[in-house]
């Protein structure tokens, strides 16, 4: 396109209406095929201040027309009117264009991996994979830990991220980290245009350019940061193995949106529309994010309001520990008036999460109370529902901090003078001064124990009932002493009774068994006495001594295939055993061996050394039936 004939191109001249016209008019799109291939912000410089110059030309000229008095000229006031006008939409048009042009050039989604950087450092409990399972029924306590993994796509930066193999960080999202997102250069352009058409009564035309473009750009982040355009309904109708996923990339992007996408969002907009009127930054702002934000705090929404569950608190303690943290920085990048729908929203979300935990671990307390199996675990080992209550309060141990603030109340329990037979007791004159989230772990721990008494009935053998109950109490016990946070609040007293109660369990197990067995070994019953001499009975010795034999090999094969897990345990209990059986044992062979050896057939009753008592007692709690026999004493 030629320059105007007899006309300089240096900014600092002004430019006459007749000529700024001509310059408009050349640059119309409608009636020029080559002014619609080509774009004045495109090519030189020097074209795009002369168009410019003509603008405001016309502009001052629009000015000019609508306040000059009244005059005998009306038809050419009115004439020379309608050409200003027809000139201003021209070049309002062509300002349209060359603004959109500009953003589109100047917009792309932003880099994922320019943000993210990888951290070596182990990953946070509140970033592992909870995967609890409900406290349903016995069979949902299969897993001896809460927890779980994910498949890791490798081209994905987010789910890198996630990975339980190593943890992953956005370079500086703990606070706000604003961008350029267009080159300055772009944004004098932008700004220079929105000037114009603003000044000539095109603000909204200008809003609605600049948020269609960048929410464009907006939404192409999102799509890059695993954020997907789901309804509160479609979030609810997800299994919650999904969700969990989806929770863990919605805690990283939101991060990424808050600190860095919206607060850059909002320095653009400032930088293009400063000083050029009251708020027009902020609708500019608004128009491009506000659809955006609503999409991003729908998902924490929607998780808030579903169905409860245990499985569920500890991804919704992430949610509300990543909304609470990022909270003051939604406030200030939605600091405006016209943004209190979004901070509103943050915030009631956050409330939602608080009161959704608070529920959930009062349901969870129900379901523990309340779990229903009846069949006896074989052996007497450790209850899934044991194993699953003791992880599940670890994990609520590593949210202490969070958890202190949000567990206001104690808990809802029984009293001993309540008389509720489907309650426990628990009175908390013995635990004066501990938080409200202490006093309702111990109340987990107490219901626990109240629901395995009653699953401890149902074992016919009392022995292991005793055995079963000393199992679980002795895992609780070390499950308390394997958490730091989790001993602190429960404390060294309660753990101190805990003790004591699988203690006595051992003992009452070690009377319910062996008090029998021992009794065979008495003197009592052995010795006759006559008028002239006195002796023992090798009639009642023998029988004695098959019934010894007869119990302690039932016993041997019975226990056998009872189980105690923990090595430690099992091997104090066998000590003990043996120190009650084995002098015992040893003594009444001692007294009593001559009597049957000088008799017939001695090995039938005479069965065992001590050597192999002891032996034999190495076989009990294994948990798998002996593959002998007892072996016979060496003749």
């Amino acid at each position: 396109m030629e320059p105007l004939e007899n006309y300089s191109t240096s900014t600092s001249f002004a430019v006459p209406f007749e000529d700024a016209q001509k310059i408009i008019l050349r640059w119309d799109s409608t009636a020029s095929e080559e002014a619609r291939e080509r774009m004045i912000f495109g090519g030189d410089r020097q074209e795009v201040d002369l168009y410019l110059q003509a603008v405001d030309e016309i502009q001052k000229s629009m000015s000019s027309t609508s306040i000059s008095p009244p005059s005998s000229h009306h038809h050419d006031q009115d004439s020379n009117s309608n050409k200003v006008n027809s000139a201003i939409q021209i070049a309002m048009a062509r300002l349209e264009d060359e603004f959109r042009n500009i953003l589109i050039n100047h917009t792309s989604p932003v880099e994922v991996d320019s943000l993210f950087i990888p951290d070596h450092a182990p990953a946070p409990a509140s970033s592992l994979n909870h995967n609890t399972s409900s406290v349903g029924s016995s069979n949902e306590f299969d897993q001896e830990e809460v927890g779980g993994g994910d498949h890791v796509d490798a081209l994905d930066p987010i789910q890198r991220a996630d990975s339980s193999n190593s943890s992953a960080s956005y370079r500086s999202t703990s606070s706000i980290r604003e961008i350029d997102l267009i080159p300055q250069e772009a944004v004098a352009d932008l700004q220079s245009i929105a000037k114009r058409m603003i000044s000539a009564g095109y603000l909204r035309e200008c809003i609605q350019v600049y948020g269609s473009v960048r929410k464009s750009a907006v939404d192409a982040s999102f799509r890059r940061l695993g954020i997907e355009k789901l309804s509160i309904g479609d979030i609810q109708r997800l299994e919650w193995e999904a969700l969990e996923t989806k929770i863990r990339r919605w805690i990283r992007a939101a991060k990424v949106c808050v600190r860095i996408l919206f607060a850059s969002e909002k320095k653009l907009c400032e930088e293009i529309f400063y000083g050029i009127g009251t708020a027009i930054d902020d609708a500019c702002f608004m128009e491009t994010v506000k659809g955006p934000a609503i999409q991003l705090f729908n998902f924490a929404e929607a998780i808030s309001i579903s169905r409860r569950s245990p499985e569920k608190m500890f991804k919704i303690l992430d949610l509300h520990d990543a909304l609470m943290d990022l909270l003051p920085d939604i406030e200030v990048v939605f600091e405006s008036k016209s943004a209190d729908s979004i901070r509103v929203q943050a915030a009631e979300i956050l409330s939602r999460l608080a009161e959704a935990a608070r529920g959930i671990l009062s349901e969870f307390e129900s379901a523990v109370l309340r779990e229903p199996s009846r069949v006896p675990v074989p052996g007497g080992t450790i209850h899934p529902l044991t194993r699953y209550v003791m992880n599940y309060i670890s994990l609520i141990s590593d949210y202490k901090q969070t958890l202190i603030e949000l567990i206001m109340s104690k808990p809802s329990t029984g009293s001993r003078y309540s008389g509720d037979p489907t309650t426990p007791d628990m009175e908390f004159a013995e635990l004066e001064g501990k938080t409200p989230l202490a006093l309702h772990l111990i109340w987990i721990i107490v219901i626990l124990q109240f629901n395995l008494e009653g699953k401890s009935k149902h074992y016919k053998d009392a022995s292991l009932a005793h055995l079963f109950i000393m199992n679980n109490v002795h895992y609780i016990v070390q499950k308390i002493k394997g958490s730091p946070e989790l001993r602190e609040m429960i404390g060294d007293d309660y753990l101190r009774k805990l003790t004591g109660k699988f203690r006595q369990a051992a003992t009452s197990y070690q009377r319910a068994t062996w008090v029998s067995v021992l009794y065979c070994l008495r003197d009592e019953g052995l010795h006759v006495s006559g008028s002239f001499s006195s002796g023992v009975s090798k009639s009642a010795l023998r029988e004695r001594f098959k019934t010894f034999n007869a119990m302690f090999e039932e016993v041997h094969r019975t226990q056998a295939t009872w189980l105690i897990p923990d090595s430690q345990l099992r091997e104090e209990l066998r000590i003990s055993i043996s120190e009650k059986l084995i002098p015992a044992y040893r003594s009444f062979l001692g007294r009593f061996r001559s009597h049957i050896e000088s008799g017939k057939h001695p090995e039938n009753y005479i069965k065992y050394s001590v050597e192999d008592l002891e032996s034999a007692v190495l076989d009990f709690f294994e948990g798998y039936p002996v593959s002998q026999h007892l072996r016979r004493r060496s003749q």
